[in-house]
C-alpha cells in the first residue's frame, strides 16, 4: 500500500560530502573569521567551503556596503570598474578641452581638436560598405562550401529583364502595317511570336528584297520548311523534328543579333485543330518529314506501351 501513499516513489536525499569538514567556530558558536583573509581559495568547488573566503570590497552601488569578489559578483564588479574608468577618461578629456579653449581664448598655438575617447562611434557609409562587403564574402563561401557553387546552385538572372523597354504587342494587322511599303515605319519581321526590327537592313527586307515576303508578318513556318511561298504562316502544326530545329535555330539568330533588336510579341488568332496542315512545296521534303514524324511518333508509343 505504500504506493497509494506516495506514489512517487522514496526520493533520494542529498548527502553532505563526507569530506566536507566544518567550519571552526568560537566559544559563542559562531563561524570564525578566515585565518588569512587576503587569501583567495583558487576555485569555488574547493572542499566545498561553508563560509565565503573571498576578499570583500566596497559595492560600487552603495558605498557604505561591502560585497564578495565571488565568481558570480565578478561580472558585475568588473562592469562597475569598466565604467569606472570611462568615466575618469572623459573627465580627463573634458579638461584638456578646456585648458585648449583657455590657450585659444589668450591666442596661443594649439593642436588639433582631439576626439572624446568614450563617444560611441557611429556606423557611417564606409561602415556599412564594409558590413555589406564581408557579409557578401561569407554568403558566397558558405555557398561554396556547403553546395560547393558560390552562388549556392543558383543562376543569376539576366541584367536585360530589369532595364526597361519600349517592346509592344502586336496584332497581325498592325504588324503588317511595318512591312516596309511605307519609308516612314520601320521594317519588322516576326518569327514563332517574336518580332524584331530589321530596319538596319532595308534592302534585304525592304520593297524588291530578297526577304520582302518575310517583312510585316510571321512566317515562322517557312523558316523550317524553306518554303517561302507558300509557308507564309505562323502556323507548326506538322513540322518535323528537323524543321522544328531549323525554326528555333533562326529564332535564336534574331534574337542574339545585336543588328535586329527584339520590339515586342505578335498575338495570333487560335489554329482550328480540324483544319489541314499547310502543302509542303517540295513533294520528297513532304514525304521524309512525313516518314520522320511516323518513326517519332512510333517510338512515343512504343515508350507508352514499356511504361504501361
Amino acid at each position: 500500500m505504500s504506493w497509494i501513499l506516495n506514489p512517487e516513489g522514496d526520493k533520494s536525499k542529498r548527502k553532505r560530502p563526507a569530506n566536507l569538514k566544518d567550519f571552526p567556530k568560537g566559544p559563542d558558536g559562531k563561524p570564525l573569521e578566515p585565518q588569512n583573509p587576503g587569501d583567495e581559495p583558487g576555485s569555488p568547488w574547493a572542499g566545498f567551503p561553508l563560509k565565503d573566503d573571498y576578499p570583500q570590497v566596497d559595492d560600487p552601488a552603495d558605498p557604505n556596503r561591502k560585497v564578495s569578489t565571488k565568481q558570480a559578483n565578478r561580472p558585475f564588479l568588473a562592469y562597475a570598474q569598466y565604467r569606472a574608468e570611462r568615466e575618469q577618461a572623459h573627465a580627463a578629456w573634458l579638461q584638456r578641452k578646456q585648458e585648449r579653449e583657455e590657450k585659444l581664448a589668450r591666442g596661443e598655438k594649439v593642436g588639433p581638436e582631439e576626439p572624446d575617447p568614450t563617444e560611441e562611434r557611429e556606423v557611417g557609409c564606409l561602415g556599412l560598405l564594409k558590413f555589406v562587403l564581408y557579409a557578401t564574402l561569407f554568403v558566397v563561401l558558405a555557398g561554396k562550401f556547403f553546395t560547393g557553387s558560390f552562388l549556392w546552385e543558383m543562376e543569376l538572372p539576366s541584367v536585360s529583364q530589369f532595364i526597361p523597354t519600349n517592346q509592344r504587342l502586336f496584332s497581325e494587322g498592325l504588324l503588317a502595317q511595318f512591312d516596309g511599303t511605307n519609308p516612314e515605319k520601320p521594317v519588322y519581321i516576326a518569327i514563332d511570336g517574336d518580332v524584331f526590327d530589321v530596319s538596319s537592313n532595308r534592302a534585304t527586307y525592304g520593297p524588291g528584297g530578297s526577304y520582302h515576303m518575310m517583312a510585316g508578318r510571321d512566317a515562322a513556318r517557312a523558316y523550317g520548311t524553306g518554303c517561302f511561298k507558300t509557308h507564309l504562316t505562323h502556323d507548326l502544326r506538322g513540322l518535323s523534328e528537323s524543321e522544328m530545329r531549323g525554326v528555333q535555330h533562326w529564332k535564336k539568330f534574331y534574337g542574339e543579333s545585336t543588328k535586329y533588336p527584339k520590339v515586342g510579341r505578335v498575338s495570333h488568332p487560335p489554329i482550328d485543330p480540324a483544319s489541314p496542315y499547310p502543302e509542303h512545296c517540295d513533294p520528297k521534303k513532304a514525304q521524309a518529314a512525313e516518314s520522320e514524324r511516323k518513326a517519332s511518333e512510333g517510338g512515343a508509343k512504343g515508350a507508352k506501351r514499356e511504361e504501361l
